[in-house]
C-alpha cells in the first residue's frame, strides 16, 4: 500500500498538500511526522481535514528531524518500512530573520537526518524535497533550474542554509528517486486569497496599511527589478502532479511565476487596492533601511528589514523544466496582478487577527 509521509505539518503548505493529495487519491494513506509541541495543533488540523474530505484519519507520529532516525518510536518506524512511500520534506525554518545557528540545525542538519532516513526506506517511490528559488543568494541574471552554484554571498541565513540543504539532497539523485521543488515567494490562494500567515509580500501590505491615511504614500527606493510571487494553489497542483510523474525523477523545478511583474508595478497595485491611492514620490531605500534598523519601527510597520533585499535584486528564474514537465497538465501560475484583489480582500478581513501575523524580530 502507498503512503504519503510529510514533515512540516501542520504548517500551511504541508496542510494544503495533504488536503489536495487526499482529494486526488483516497487510496493513499497519509502520515505526518510532527513535533510533540505541535501535537494539539496538528490534531485539530488533521481532524478538520478528515471532516472536510470524509477520509480516513491522518496518522500523526511524533518525531524530530534533527534527531537520528527522525526520533521515531520503533513501531512508527516499522509502520513506514512496510509501505511504498512518497516522502515530502517541508519542515524548515522559513523566517528571513532567523539566527544562523537555529537555521543550520533545522534546515541543514535536519535535512541531512531526513536524507539518511529516506535513503534506507525499502520501497521509496519518490522523495519530494521543498527547497527555495532563493538558494541563488546574491547571484544575478537568469537563474537556471539545473544550476546549484554557491553565490558570493547570501541575503540572509535562510537562503544560506537552504542552499546547503539542497546540496545534500542533490547528492541523493544518483541513487534515489528525488524531485527538488524550488518555489518562489509563496502567497495565498489565487481565487480565495486564503493563507495562514502574513509574511513575504504581506509585509508590504502591513506597511501600506499603516500609511494608508497619509496624504501621500511613497514608493520605497527606485527599482527596475521583478519580484517573483506565486499562489499556493499553483504550488500544490504542480508539486502533487510532479510527485507521480516519472519524468520528474532526478529533476529540480522552479515553481516560480514565468511571467513576473516589476516590483514597482506590484507595489502600485497593492497601494491602489488597499488604500485606494496611487503612490507618489519616493522614500530613498537607504532612509527606509535606516528606519527599519530600529525594532520599534519594524514592529509598528509589521515589516522585517530583510524584505528590502528583494526589492531591487536583478535576477530572473528560468522555468524550462517546469514548463516541460507540466506541459499538457493544464496547471498554470495565476497572474499576480489579476488576483491582487483576492489577496488584499483576505488581508483586509483578517489583518486585525494577530494569529495571522508573525512576530517581528
Amino acid at each position: 500500500m502507498r503512503e504519503a509521509v510529510f514533515t512540516g505539518f501542520p504548517g500551511f503548505i504541508a496542510s494544503q498538500l495533504i488536503r489536495k493529495s487526499i482529494r486526488q487519491d483516497r487510496d493513499t494513506g497519509v502520515t505526518a511526522i510532527i513535533l510533540a509541541s505541535e501535537r494539539e495543533k496538528a490534531e485539530k488540523e488533521a481532524l478538520r481535514i478528515q471532516q472536510e474530505a470524509g477520509c480516513r484519519p491522518i496518522r500523526l507520529i511524533e518525531g524530530d528531524i534533527t534527531k537520528p532516525g527522525l526520533g521515531l518510536e520503533p513501531e512508527d518506524n516499522l509502520h513506514l518500512q512496510n509501505k511504498t512511500i512518497i516522502f515530502w520534506h517541508l519542515a524548515a525554518i522559513y523566517d528571513l530573520a532567523v539566527p544562523r545557528g537555529l537555521a543550520w540545525k533545522v534546515n541543514v542538519e535536519g535535512t541531512e537526518s531526513v536524507n539518511t532516513f529516506v535513503s534506507v526506506l525499502p520501497a521509496l517511490e519518490r522523495y519530494m524535497y521543498f527547497s527555495t528559488a532563493y538558494v541563488a543568494g546574491s547571484r544575478e541574471g537568469v537563474l537556471r533550474e539545473d544550476e546549484l552554484i554557491r553565490p558570493d554571498q547570501f541575503k540572509n541565513f535562510y537562503e544560506e542554509t537552504k542552499f546547503e540543504a539542497e546540496v545534500l539532497v542533490e547528492k541523493m539523485k544518483k541513487d534515489h528517486p528525488v524531485t527538488i521543488i524550488r518555489p518562489g515567494i509563496v502567497r495565498g490562494h489565487s481565487q480565495t486569497g486564503e493563507t495562514i500567515k502574513f509574511d513575504g509580500p504581506y509585509f508590504f501590505l502591513n506597511m501600506i496599511d499603516k500609511m494608508r491615511r497619509l496624504p501621500v504614500i511613497p514608493y520605497i527606493g527606485k527599482s527596475s527589478s521583478y519580484i517573483n510571487v506565486v499562489p499556493i494553489d499553483y504550488i500544490l497542483e504542480a508539486s502533487i502532479y510532479l510527485s507521480t510523474l516519472k519524468a520528474a525523477e532526478g529533476e529540480t523545478v522552479h515553481l516560480t511565476d514565468p511571467n513576473p511583474h516589476p516590483v514597482e508595478e506590484v507595489y502600485r497595485s497593492m497601494v491602489y487596492h488597499l488604500a485606494g491611492k496611487v503612490p507618489k514620490g519616493r522614500l530613498p531605500k537607504k532612509m527606509a533601511a535606516a528606519s527599519l534598523e530600529l525594532k520599534p519601527v519594524r514592529k509598528i510597520l509589521g515589516v522585517e528589514m530583510e524584505t528590502l533585499d528583494y526589492m531591487d535584486w536583478p535576477a530572473s528564474f528560468d522555468t524550462s523544466n517546469a514548463e516541460r514537465l507540466l506541459a499538457g497538465s493544464g496547471i498554470e501560475c495565476a497572474d499576480f496582478l489579476d488576483s491582487m484583489p483576492q489577496m488584499v480582500a483576505f488581508y483586509q478581513l483578517h489583518k486585525k487577527d494577530r494569529n495571522y501575523h508573525i512576530p517581528i524580530s
